[in-house]
């Protein structure tokens, strides 16, 4: 499961890179460090175009996982794209690319200790995207905050690849690198779209970094 990826790419590159031709993420600085329930730039179709926009990272959790909880912080990774809770929002208008310049999934050291390993395409760490999900959320993800309203976003998840399944034999996310992909993801019926939840092949992707909580590209 990726609970931590890093973008480190300015807002021009992002919008080169995803096409996306409106920005409403304001002043966005370099997030060296993504967590679960932050704040982080997906793009997405609206009246027709792509927009780069900020979302909260956690999509609604199914009915079973809330039993006896009073507060949902969401779910990040998806994977049973069959389930009635996922297929809603199987849809175009709820497809959306989270961009990003490498991501993380733990190993455990020679201590015991669980350290992150970070993963991208290449040292210079370039730019990918998560094929994502997104939705407008009413709920309560933190009883201090209350109820609240936000879009809200979650990625897919696949069987690993060789680079990833030695670290994390469960899953890794689903990777979209290619502009046709992008097109496909976020304008095609799902028939077609969902070939995409696939390992990325393992030349596409390699470990760069390990031990440190954010991955500055230093």
């Amino acid at each position: 499961m990726c609970n931590l990826y890093s973008l480190t790419k300015g807002q021009a590159a992002i919008l080169a890179f995803t096409r996306a031709m409106k920005d409403r993420t304001g002043n966005l600085p370099p997030m060296p460090g993504i967590f679960p329930d932050q704040a982080a730039p997906i793009v997405r179709i609206v009246e027709g175009e792509r927009e780069l926009a900020m979302a909260r990272w956690g999509m609604p959790s199914p009915a079973f996982a809330l039993k006896g909880k009073a507060t949902d912080p969401g779910v990040t990774n998806i994977r049973n794209t069959a389930s009635p809770h996922w297929r809603r929002w199987l849809g175009p208008a709820h497809r959306c690319l989270v961009p990003f310049t490498s991501f993380s999934e733990y190993d455990t050291d020679e201590n015991g200790k669980k350290v992150p390993v970070w993963f991208a395409a290449n040292e210079e760490r370039p730019l990918m995207a998560f094929a994502g999900l997104w939705t407008q959320w009413t709920s309560t993800r933190k009883k201090a905050e209350g109820e609240v309203t936000v879009d809200a976003y979650g990625f897919l998840t696949t069987e690993p690849n060789g680079v990833v399944g030695p670290i994390h034999p469960k899953a890794m996310p689903v990777i979209l690198t290619e502009p046709d992909e992008f097109e496909i993801w976020l304008r095609s019926d799902w028939k077609d779209a969902s070939a995409l939840q696939r390992p990325l092949p393992d030349d596409a992707l390699r470990i760069v970094a390990r031990g440190q909580r954010n991955d500055s590209e230093v």
